[in-house]
């Protein structure tokens, strides 16, 4: 059997291209790699497909390769513009970065959507090779970003306007159930950050049309849970929703009945 192939996370793509950004804001010179250092202590090699400077400022981008993970953000170009400061690193959010507008994820409504990871990531490579004295501004952009949002679970989510910048290994697995399990955990989590004390469960797309239109539940309340039964409902333990309704299609829910979950 062919071994699926990694890939490189959004945040490890933003880290690589502020770290780029910042060597060409202060030396002038465009590098073809960045190396980076992975929360796991992997260093990796990505290439920087993009650069320029103009008015003082230096841009650099570097292309999401999501390996063979049906990642939707596989081939955008994850981007980081450079502006001198006096002192210090500054990190914000540009075009095609999402801005997240509800609480129950673990950045504050009102940033952008640079989760705490891959933000540490970027703070430590800029400031690796930041000289002495200095500072930077960083703002990551992604062109193209606002429209592929769309095919993610960030409108659920309440991030607007862009996609996030993820990832807590820096390095995507092909077909992660991890990731996707943790994806579909956050909309529990935004859920009981609004005060719904209770949930319904559905197993995909289809059932969470089927239970807002034909019962009437309010979407917010609603949330998929694919295979994932027995993880989902100790989510909605740990958030201490109150009432959970497991909803679906009889041969779906049958085998939760049988206690296949």
């Amino acid at each position: 059997m062919k071994r699926l192939r990694e890939g490189y996370t959004t945040g490890a793509c933003a880290a690589a291209a502020a770290k780029a950004a910042t060597l060409l804001l202060f030396t002038g010179c465009v590098p073809e790699t960045v190396r980076v250092l992975t929360p796991t202590g992997r260093e990796l090699c990505l290439p920087v497909a993009d650069a320029a400077v103009n008015a003082g400022r230096a841009r650099c981008g570097v292309v999401k390769d999501a390996g063979d993970d049906p990642d939707v953000t596989d081939g955008l170009m994850i981007c980081a513009e450079a502006r001198p400061i006096p002192a210090g690193v500054v990190l914000r959010g540009g075009p095609g970065v999402g801005v997240v507008t509800q609480p129950g994820l673990p950045v504050p409504v009102g940033e952008p959507a640079i989760n705490p990871v891959p933000r540490a990531m970027i703070l430590r490579e800029v400031g690796s090779v930041l000289p002495p004295g200095r500072g930077v501004e960083i703002t990551i952009s992604v062109p193209g970003g606002n429209e592929v949002a769309a095919r993610t679970f960030n409108p659920r989510l309440g991030i607007v306007g862009g996609i996030s910048i993820l990832g807590t290994t820096g390095v995507v697995r092909p077909m992660s159930e991890e990731a996707c399990r943790e994806s579909l955990g956050l909309l529990v989590d935004v859920a009981a950050a609004r005060g719904l004390a209770r949930l319904v469960l559905v197993p995909g797309r289809s059932g969470e049309e089927f239970a807002v239109k034909r019962y009437g539940f309010p979407p917010g309340a609603v949330v998929q849970m694919s295979n994932f039964v027995g993880f989902m409902l100790k989510r909605c333990a740990a958030r201490r929703v109150k009432e959970v309704l497991l909803l679906g299609h009889h041969g779906k829910l049958s085998k939760v009945a049988a206690g296949a979950f």
